[in-house]
C-alpha cells in the first residue's frame, strides 16, 4: 500500500522500479512425447515435462487434451512435480487415445500456487486409424483381456455397437454400448469381459433408419493372465442359477497385511473375465459407470505428506486414465469456495491449535450423476478438526482431534462447484442440529496414526489427545434425483457407519444449503414400521445405502450389524446391543410424509461381516449382497457373494448363489461390464 501511494508521485524514470509488481516466473523448458507423431490409434504415449521457477515453488502441472473436432478437456489436474538441480519435472503423463483418429492438441499448464505464476505450452499429435480398409480389425491392448475393435466409418445418423462371443460357443453374445457414427472417422470400441487365453469372434452391428446390419466377423484370442501378481480364488457354495446376471465385479480390497489382489470381474463359478491392477492394495473401486469407465480412489504422490488415497481417477476398461484429480488441487478449489476445512493438514504448526481443520484424503465412495444433461462427479473426503479439551467425553486433558467428512461435487471438468462440511454449518464448526459433533461414535470408535480402516490421520501428535475420535466414518454417497414425494429434489444421501445412520443432505441440484434434512436410524427422525416383529429392526454399521429403481425405492443397504451384535447394554438408551446375530441384507420403503420406514427384506445372510459390504436390487427382483470382511481363520478374512430370492409375504428369502472369495470392499452383480447398476 505504501508503494502504491508513493507511486502517485513517482517519476516515469522510477515507475518500473517502484510501481511494477514483482512476479515470480514459471517457465516450461521441455514438453516431449515418448514416441514421435504420428502413431496408430491406441498407442501409449508418455509425455515428459520440465520447468523452472524463479520462486521457491512447488511447481504443479496440469494436462489438458482437445480431441479432433472436440473441446479442451482436463485429463490430469495440477499435481506437484519433483525438483532436482533447479529443474522441476512433472509426474509422467501416460496418454492412450482409443476413441477417434486425427490430430489432437495436448496442453500442459505449469503453475506455482504460492506465487500465482503460471505458463502453458501446447503440442499437436496425430493418430492414424486402426481400420484402414473396408473390413474391421481388432488389436491387443496392454490388458490381455481387453481388445480394441476398429470398424470402418458408418453413415451419419446411424449407430454402431460390437457383438462378441466365444468362438467355441457357450453363453449368449455380449454387446457393447451403441455409439453414434461420425464419418469419416472410424468406429472404435474397447472389448472387455472375456476369459483369458480364449478365442472370440466379434462383429459390428449398425442401425440405419431402423434397420440393423451385421458386419463381417473377425477373430481375436485373449492373452494369459499375468504372473507378476496373484489373482483371487473363489469357492462356490451355492451354484448360481441366474441366467441374466452372469457376471460379478469384485473390489477385492485387502486389509491387515493380506495378499494384494487386482480388481476382477468373474463369472458365477469364479473364473476371471477382466481385471484392473492399479496400485494393488492401495486402490479402491467406488463405482462402475454406464459409459464403460470406472471411478477409483488410489494412492500416490500429491502436494502434502500423505500418500494414501490422495488420487481420484476415472478409468477405461484397459486401465487408462480418462480423468484424474488429487487432494492438493481440490483443496485449493475448496478453499476458494469458502471451505474452512478444505486445505492441507501441513499448513498448521504442531500441535495444531483448536479450530484447525483439513483434508486427509478421499474415502470410501465417489459417484457420477447428471443434472439437465450436465455431468457431475461427487466424492467423499476424510477431514479432521481440533476441538477443545473434553470433546466427546475425552479425558486426556488435551485438545481433541475429531475425524469428520466432506462431500465435494465437481463439474464435468472435475472442478469443485459445491461442498458439504460435517464440521462447518454456516462457519459455526459445531455440527448440525440433527448431527451435532457431541454425538460420539456409537461404539466409541477411535483412530490412531496407523489404525486399520482409518485412512490418514495427520493432526495427531504431541499436545493432542492420543486417539482421534472417529465420529462419522461416512462410507456411501448417493444422489437421490427424486424423493418419495415425486419431486425433483436432487438431494444427497450419506451413510454414516459410526452413527448407525443414513442422512439426507440438502443439495437441491447444486442450489442447496447443505442442511441435514433427516437422520434415519435407531436414534434418528424416522420410526420403524416393525411389521415382522424383529427384536432389532434397524441397521447398524451399515454400508452401501442407495435408493433403487432410479430413486423410486426401496432403499437397500448391507447391515453389518456391529451395534446389534455388540455386548448387551452398550451405548445409548435408543441403541443397545443384543450380543448375537449375523449380518443382514436389507431393503426398506421410505415414507417422508409420515417419517416411517417399512421392511421389504431383512435377510439373515448366515455370516457376520464386521466391516465393508454392498447391497443391490437386481432387475429380476432378486437382491445381491456382499458380506465384505468375515473372520475365516487366524490368517484370512473372506467375503461372500450372495444372491437372495425373496419369499413373498416375508422379509426373508432363499440364497440362490453363494460364492466365497477374498475380503472385498464392494461387489456388483450384472449382465456384463456394459450394463452396470445405475443406483
Amino acid at each position: 500500500m505504501k508503494i502504491r501511494t508513493a507511486c502517485r508521485y513517482c517519476s516515469s524514470v522510477l515507475l518500473a522500479l517502484l510501481c511494477a509488481p514483482v512476479y515470480a516466473g514459471v517457465s516450461i523448458s521441455s514438453f516431449t512425447p515418448s514416441l514421435a507423431s504420428p502413431q496408430v490409434l491406441g498407442t501409449s504415449i508418455t509425455w515428459t515435462v520440465t520447468a523452472t521457477d524463479s520462486a521457491s515453488g512447488p511447481v504443479t502441472f496440469q494436462f489438458n487434451v482437445t480431441p479432433p473436432g472436440g473441446s479442451l478437456t482436463m485429463i490430469k489436474d495440477f499435481n506437484v512435480g519433483t525438483l532436482s538441480a533447479g529443474t522441476w519435472t512433472a509426474q509422467p503423463f501416460l496418454w492412450v487415445p482409443t476413441s477417434v483418429e486425427g490430430t489432437y492438441s495436448i496442453e500442459v499448464v505449469a503453475k506455482d500456487f504460492n506465487s500465482k505464476s503460471s505458463t502453458s505450452q501446447s503440442a499437436s499429435y496425430t493418430f492414424s486409424p486402426l481400420a484402414t480398409g473396408s473390413t474391421p480389425v481388432v488389436a491387443a491392448t496392454a490388458n490381455p483381456l481387453v481388445a480394441l475393435f476398429s470398424a470402418p466409418s458408418c453413415a451419419s445418423g446411424s449407430k454402431m455397437r460390437v457383438s462378441f462371443r466365444k468362438a467355441s460357443g457357450g453363453p449368449p453374445p455380449v454387446t457393447t454400448d451403441w455409439a453414434n457414427c461420425a464419418p469419416p472417422a472410424t468406429m472404435n470400441f474397447e472389448i472387455a469381459g472375456m476369459y483369458p487365453s480364449t478365442a472370440y469372434n466379434m462383429f459390428a452391428q449398425t442401425i440405419t433408419n431402423g434397420r440393423t446390419t451385421n458386419g463381417p466377423s473377425v477373430s481375436f484370442t485373449t492373452g494369459a493372465l499375468p504372473t507378476s501378481f496373484k489373482f483371487p480364488t473363489f469357492k462356490v457354495g451355492t451354484p448360481g442359477t441366474d441366467k441374466t446376471n452372469r457376471m460379478l465385479l469384485v473390489d477385492s480390497t485387502q486389509l491387515g497385511g493380506q495378499p494384494n489382489y487386482p480388481k476382477v470381474a468373474v463369472d458365477l463359478t469364479g473364473k476371471v473375465m477382466w481385471y484392473y491392477w492399479g496400485n494393488g492394495n492401495n486402490t479402491l473401486f467406488t463405482r462402475p459407470l454406464l459409459n464403460g469407465t470406472f471411478l477409483s480412489i488410489e494412492s500416490g504422490t500429491t502436494w502434502g505428506t500423505a500418500t494414501n488415497s490422495q488420487l481420484l481417477r476415472q478409468l477405461d476398461f484397459e486401465g487408462n486414465i480418462v480423468k484424474e484429480t488429487n487432494t492438493g488441487v481440490l483443496g485449493q478449489e475448496l478453499l476458494a469456495l469458502g471451505a474452512v476445512d478444505g486445505g492441507p493438514c501441513t499448513q498448521f504448526s504442531s500441535p495444531a491449535p483448536v479450530g484447525s481443520g483439513c483434508i486427509d484424503g478421499f474415502t470410501h465412495d465417489a459417484i457420477s450423476f447428471s443434472i439437465g444433461g450436465n455431468q457431475f462427479t461427487g466424492a467423499l473426503l476424510d477431514t479432521e478438526r481440533i476441538f477443545p479439551v473434553g470433546t466427546q467425553g475425552d479425558t486426556s486433558g488435551l485438545p481433541v482431534d475429531v475425524k469428520g467428512n466432506m462431500v465435494v461435487i465437481m463439474d464435468s471438468n472435475w472442478q469443485a462447484v459445491w461442498y458439504w462440511d460435517s464440521f462447518d454449518p454456516a462457519g459455526g464448526g459445531i455440527g448440525y442440529p440433527l448431527l451435532p459433533v457431541t454425538n460420539k461414535a456409537v461404539l466409541n470408535e477411535t483412530c490412531g496414526k496407523n489404525t486399520q480402516g482409518c485412512g490418514s490421520v495427520q493432526l495427531l501428535g504431541t499436545g493432542i489427545a492420543p486417539q482421534a475420535k472417529d465420529w462419522l466414518h461416512m462410507n456411501t454417497l448417493y444422489y437421490w434425483r427424486t424423493d418419495t414425494s415425486g419431486g425433483a429434489s436432487g438431494d444427497l444421501i450419506l451413510s454414516s457407519r459410526n452413527q448407525d445412520a443414513a442422512i439426507k443432505i440438502d443439495y437441491n441440484n447444486g442450489g442447496g444449503k447443505g442442511d441435514v434434512l433427516w437422520v434415519m436410524g435407531p436414534c434418528g427422525t424416522f420410526t420403524f414400521n416393525n411389521i415382522y416383529s424383529d427384536p432389532w429392526p434397524w441397521f447398524s454399521g451399515q454400508h452401501d445405502v442407495g435408493i433403487e429403481n432410479g430413486g423410486a425405492g426401496p432403499m437397500t443397504t448391507f447391515d453389518d450389524g456391529n451395534t446389534r451384535t455388540s455386548r448387551p447394554g452398550l451405548s445409548t438408551s435408543c441403541i443397545q446391543g443384543t450380543g448375537s446375530g449375523n449380518s443382514r441384507g436389507m431393503a426398506l420403503t421410505i415414507d417422508e410424509a409420515t417419517m416411517q420406514v417399512t421392511p421389504v427384506l431383512s435377510a439373515d445372510l448366515g455370516v457376520f461381516a464386521g466391516a465393508e459390504g454392498s447391497a443391490q436390487l437386481l432387475a429380476n427382483g432378486d437382491y445381491f449382497f456382499l458380506p465384505g470382511v468375515v473372520f475365516f481363520n487366524l490368517q484370512t478374512d473372506v467375503s461372500y457373494l450372495i444372491e437372495v430370492q425373496p419369499t413373498a409375504g416375508t422379509d426373508t428369502g432363499t440364497q440362490i448363489l453363494n460364492i466365497r472369495g477374498p475380503e472385498s470392499y464392494r461387489a456388483w452383480q450384472m449382465t456384463s461390464l456394459y450394463a452396470p447398476p445405475i443406483t
